[in-house]
């Protein structure tokens, strides 16, 4: 594994994410002298908190799995996951809404999911439902600590036993025939396959390997952080805050000192220089290399790259409580491949689109004032390499979501909103996101493991990359991951 080259004492971190936050910790328990410097008033990145007369919004993920990954970091530095977050596991993990009116839970208990089923669908589909989840743990099994949780250097870091494994599990093959050797019912495939688009994919494009997504949800389970998912940030930070990380909120880097090939230091807006022997870049990486960066150190691939859908957001904040619902509900519309169709190569809003409603004060009622709940409503839109014009639609397409969400069940949702925002792509570019979408580049093969942007860059010995622009991937895990191998590109351990 490469390694940064010289000193590596003091470590400048830009960006408070997730990752940034995951690296710091795993620094500081390897004796490096952190300092993280966040433009935002507070940490977490696109984990944020959104706070409006008393109803509190996460504005970023809101689906959390695999929280050992959070304990990872802070076990580094010997403190305990419970002693910083009260996490409650949801059951059912997500309620899916169909157009002919059923309903399916999806329970991480196997067993609990499967009697689900074969009540729903059949005791067929239920058994084909088992070894589907067989199946994805194999691929679990094999991939993450050979191709999620390492660092790359070249393709051919991939030969080995356990590409030869992959290859025999049918990874490489596409996702949606793989789901449907081991189930015909169309609304258990689109549970198990909905996922391909958190890596920017229709399940008809993404590889079978991304089966691993499916997994995580509908088996290893999905929690619930009590104070939201901005609780996640917060506990990182707090936990870094106690052992010496320096965390500066408020400050916008605006470049990185290079002198004969490497990084000497950071700039910031209010006219500071910040001396480091490495810097570590938790901004959108694409972004980052052409706001902070020389222009000639940014790889020509950058300019290729094909991103991901983006997607709208409508915070609510509502007097009214719907009872036939979950924390996190999947309603899908009654299109699904044509649906991905017109998103992710035609570049357009679907015309019946699915879409995720979270209710968060389901399992937290502080959230928000009594009596009132928080609706997190998602649907994915193109990015904006689209010919929309969010600023003319943005306001349009809030009031079709909302008709079409009344038309789904929730009634008089509109007239029973206090307070709201919306969230377009233009605002997730002004973030700093690349083409406006937070789910950065898309996963297709050749922007996967090592063909994806690396997390050491080209042409100067100490600028590491963390988040979900490079290695791993996009996805709370993931970025949690990616911060531990930025830490690890600096320690060498």
């Amino acid at each position: 594994m490469r390694t940064v080259r010289g000193r590596t004492d003091q470590v400048v971190i830009v960006g408070a994410g997730l990752a940034g936050l995951a690296c710091a910790l795993h620094l500081a328990a390897a004796g490096r002298q952190v300092t993280v410097l966040e433009r935002e008033p507070q940490p977490g990145g696109r984990a944020g908190r959104l706070t409006i007369e008393g109803y509190h919004f996460d504005t970023g993920p809101t689906v959390l799995t695999m929280p050992e990954l959070i304990a990872e970091p802070l076990a580094a530095l010997g403190e305990r996951l419970t002693d910083w977050l009260d996490l409650r596991r949801l059951d059912p993990a997500y309620r899916a809404h169909f157009p002919d009116g059923s309903i399916l839970d999806v329970y991480a208990n196997l067993e609990q999911m499967a009697d689900q089923i074969a009540r729903v669908c059949g005791p067929r589909e239920a058994a084909g439902y088992r070894r589907f989840v067989a199946y994805a743990q194999r691929l679990y099994t094999l991939e993450l600590p050979n191709f999620i949780a390492c660092n790359f250097d070249s393709p051919l870091d991939l030969l080995g036993p356990a590409l030869l494994r992959l290859v025999a599990l049918g990874g490489f093959g596409a996702l949606a025939p793989r789901v449907a050797r081991y189930v015909t019912d169309p609304r258990l495939r689109r549970i198990l396959s909905f996922q391909a688009l958190y890596a920017g994919l229709s399940p008809y494009q993404a590889r079978a390997l991304y089966a691993v997504i499916s997994y995580l949800d509908c088996v290893g389970g999905v929690y619930f952080p009590r104070g939201g998912m901005h609780a996640v940030p917060q506990a990182l930070a707090g936990v870094g805050a106690r052992h010496g990380v320096r965390l500066e909120y408020g400050v916008t880097v605006t470049q990185v000192e290079i002198r004969a090939g490497r990084a000497i230091a950071v700039h910031t807006a209010d006219g500071r220089r910040v001396p480091a022997d490495v810097v570590v870049l938790n901004p959108d990486l694409p972004v980052a290399y052409r706001e902070l960066l020389p222009a000639r150190l940014a790889p020509r691939r950058l300019a290729r790259l094909r991103y991901s859908p983006s997607c709208f957001l409508l915070h609510v904040g509502s007097r009214v409580t719907y009872h036939d619902i979950a924390h996190h509900n999947v309603h899908f519309g009654r299109t699904w491949r044509s649906a991905f169709n017109e998103l992710i190569e035609q570049h357009q809003c679907m015309t019946d689109p699915s879409l995720l409603v979270t209710n968060p004060t389901r399992s937290d009622p502080t959230l928000a004032p009594p009596d009132r709940q928080v609706y997190y409503v998602l649907v994915p839109v193109p990015h904006l390499g689209a010919p929309v014009d969010w600023r003319v639609e943005g306001n349009r397409y809030r009031d079709a979501i909302v008709s079409l969400l009344e038309g789904r069940g929730y009634l008089d949702l509109g007239a029973s909103i206090e307070v709201e925002r919306i969230v377009t792509p233009l605002d997730w570019a002004a973030t700093g996101l690349a083409q406006g979408s937070p789910f950065a580049a898309a996963h297709t093969l050749w922007q996967t493991g090592p063909f994806r942007p690396a997390n050491l860059a080209p042409g100067v010995d100490n600028v590491v990359f963390c988040g979900s622009g490079t290695q791993p991937g996009v996805g709370v895990p993931m970025v949690l991951i990616s911060g531990r191998l930025a830490a690890q590109r600096i320690t060498g351990q």
